[in-house]
C-alpha cells in the first residue's frame, strides 16, 4: 500500500533528507586514500547523531553498521569494516537517517584520489542516469516511464543493471511500496501522485549483469569482478514535478520530460 505524505510528514522527510545529505557532505570532505570504510561509517555516524537523528540502516534487517559502504565491484550493501581505501578506488556510500519516524536515504559513488578514465565514465554515466529518470517524476505518469528512462540510458552507454535490486518508496519505514525498478518498458506501475515519496536508486556494472552475495549474508559484488556504482535520491512528487528531498538545496523541479 502506498501512503500519501501529508505537508507535516513531508516537513520531517525533508529534514531526515537534509541530514543525510550533511552526511554526504562529510563524506567529500574528509574522503581520502588511507581512510578506513569503517572511519567513514564513523564520521557519518556522528553527523546523523549530532543532527537529531538515528541511522536508518543500523540494525534494520539487523544490518550492523550506520551505512552500507561497497568498494569496487560491490555494488551494495558493504558492511564497514578495516578495508583501507586505495588511492584509485571508487566507493558508493549509501546513507540513511530517521528524524521523528521519518526517513531519508541516498546513496553516491565517490572517487579515492585520481581514478582510471573508465571509472571517471561509469560514475558519470551512472549520475546522469538519476537524473535521466526523475525527469519523468511527475504527477501522472507512470511509474516504470522513470524506470524505463534510467535503463535506456545507461544501455546506450554499454552497461548494465543488476536484476535484483531496485529502488522503492520511503516514508515511516526505509523501504515501502512501491518497488521501483531501474529498467523495463515504460507506461506500467502505479500513476505518480503527489504526496508520493520515493528512492530513486540506478546501481550501474560496467560489466555483465550477473551479482553474488558475499558469505557475510550482506554484500552484493559482480560476478566478474567489474566495477559498479550507485546512485540515489528520495524524492516527492508534487503538483508540478518532483522535489529532492536529500539534498542541502532545497529547490522544486517542474516538469520537464
Amino acid at each position: 500500500m502506498i501512503h500519501l505524505k501529508t505537508a507535516e510528514e513531508l516537513e520531517k522527510m525533508r529534514e531526515a533528507g537534509r541530514i543525510v545529505a550533511l552526511a554526504h557532505e562529510a563524506v567529500r570532505n574528509n574522503l581520502h586514500p588511507g581512510m578506513t570504510t569503517k572511519e567513514l561509517d564513523a564520521l557519518c555516524e556522528s553527523v546523523i547523531v549530532n543532527a537529531g537523528a538515528m541511522p536508518s540502516f543500523k540494525g534494520l534487517y539487523g544490518f550492523p553498521a550506520a551505512t552500507c559502504i561497497s568498494v569496487n565491484s560491490l555494488l551494495v550493501h558493504g558492511i564497514p569494516d578495516d578495508t583501507i581505501l586505495q588511492e584509485g578506488d571508487i566507493v558508493s556510500i549509501d546513507i540513511g537517517a530517521c528524524y521523528q519516524g521519518y526517513h531519508g536515504d541516498s546513496a553516491w559513488t565517490y572517487a579515492v584520489g585520481t581514478i582510471s578514465e573508465a571509472d571517471q565514465k561509469l560514475l558519470k554515466v551512472s549520475e546522469a542516469a538519476l537524473f535521466e529518470g526523475l525527469k519523468y517524476a511527475k504527477a501522472g505518469n507512470r511509474l516504470t516511464d522513470i524506470s524505463h528512462a534510467i535503463g535506456e540510458y545507461v544501455f546506450s552507454y554499454g552497461y548494465s543493471i543488476p536484476r535484483d535490486y531496485t529502488g522503492h518508496g520511503v516514508g515511516r519505514s526505509v523501504h515501502e511500496d512501491p518497488t521501483v525498478p531501474n529498467f523495463g518498458p515504460a507506461g506500467y506501475g502505479v500513476i505518480l501522485k503527489p504526496g508520493m515519496t520515493i528512492a530513486v536508486e540506478p546501481m550501474v556494472l560496467a560489466g555483465r549483469p550477473q551479482t553474488k552475495v558475499l558469505k557475510d549474508g550482506w554484500g552484493v559484488v559482480t560476478k566478474d569482478g567489474a566495477n559498479t556504482a550507485h546512485y540515489e535520491h528520495t524524492i516527492a512528487i508534487t503538483n508540478n514535478g518532483y522535489e529532492i528531498l536529500t539534498t542541502l538545496n532545497k529547490e522544486e523541479h517542474p516538469e520537464n520530460g
